[in-house]
């Protein structure tokens, strides 16, 4: 299959997928669906984006939430500010969501410049470590950040282009085009040679650094998109929640994020959402019966890593093979008798 015939092929599916969404968040007179879909097009990019690094680039990340919360502040911030919405007027979400993005992913340059020349073990705990220095910052920085209540007082939502995200239906549109613009991006950048760059650097950095691919460069590029993806989720909850909050950049989020592919799956484009949407539901219903949510979480995680040894969706498409081999192999053996 070509690159422009794939390329065509997933663009109808993200419109379906689009016009689904859509239709269930407008669809349906009762709040919940676009509460839990709207928490899920945030949790869900953290994810995807992070597996870019993990699942196709080989970088584990203990701290990419911290660019989900300084998107979110960033956002928040611009827009609580009395100067910023009057000098910008009806642009000034456009221009708020620009400079999320674009700020976080300067951010991610300076950060990632220093994290990419390392591996393994090391990278994954400098991650850590500047996201716990991001997370002492939003606490420390009381008049700017709100310390540990975070940004209070709400956030403004001023009309744009028609779309007012006061009204739950048009805040709800709005985020729905936004995550699946996001997926979309992704989904280009995994599928182009460049995401099999990234899978080839996973698989033999050295070979590849031998086939003359400058892997610190490649590295620190996918860094700053997934670190501006992450953004973007953390401007969709910022306008959910209509504020931001230092749990945001603590480790656990980070956390979370790791569990979500890992239950949803690495090797599987939208494993991660999957695993967004179980871990959302999972929470939802262990609390209707019990507080203990961690001990019921924690037995999830020991049956994904010692039973399945993968996530959901990597489990399915791996049985799925197998099946199709064995098939293969059974049509192959009948011709022969």
């Amino acid at each position: 299959m070509t690159l422009i015939v794939q390329f065509r092929r997933d663009l109808l599916i993200a419109a379906i997928g689009l016009a689904v969404l859509i239709a269930i968040g407008l669809g349906i007179e009762h709040a919940w669906p676009r509460d839990f879909l709207t928490s899920i097009f945030a949790a869900g990019l953290l994810a995807m984006s992070l597996n870019m690094l993990i699942g196709y680039t080989g970088l584990v990340s203990f701290g990419h939430a911290a660019f989900f919360a300084l998107g979110g502040y960033i956002f928040g911030l611009l827009l609580q500010s009395p100067a910023f919405t009057g000098a910008m007027g009806a642009a000034s979400v456009p221009v708020a969501l620009v400079a999320a993005v674009v700020g976080t992913g300067l951010y991610a340059v300076v950060i990632g410049a220093i994290c990419v020349r390392l591996t393994e073990i090391y990278f994954a705990f400098l991650t850590l470590a500047f996201q716990m220095f991001l997370y002492s910052v939003i606490l420390s920085w009381v008049d700017l950040t709100g310390g540990d209540q975070g940004l209070m007082g709400g956030i403004p939502r001023p009309e744009f282009l028609g779309i007012d995200l006061g009204d739950q239906y048009h805040r709800y549109v709005f985020c729905a085009v936004l995550f699946v613009v996001c997926v979309m991006i992704m989904r280009i950048m995994t599928e182009s040679p460049f995401g099999y760059t990234l899978r080839m650097i996973r698989d033999n950095a050295t070979r590849a650094a031998f086939l003359g691919v400058n892997v610190t460069r490649v590295k620190l590029i996918c860094f700053v998109v997934s670190s501006s993806i992450a953004a973007v989720g953390g401007v969709i909850l910022a306008l959910f929640t209509s504020g931001a909050y230092p749990e945001w950049a603590f480790w656990a989020q980070s956390g979370e994020a790791i569990f979500m592919i890992m239950l949803g799956g690495l090797n599987v484009f939208l494993g991660p959402v999957l695993g967004a949407v179980a871990l959302r539901i999972l929470n939802d219903v262990v609390q209707m019966y019990t507080s203990h949510t961690e001990i019921v979480i924690g037995l999830v995680i020991m049956f994904v890593v010692l039973v399945l040894r993968r996530g959901i969706l990597d489990f399915v498409k791996d049985w799925w093979v197998e099946k199709q081999q064995a098939r293969l192999a059974a049509e192959n053996r009948n011709g022969r008798e």
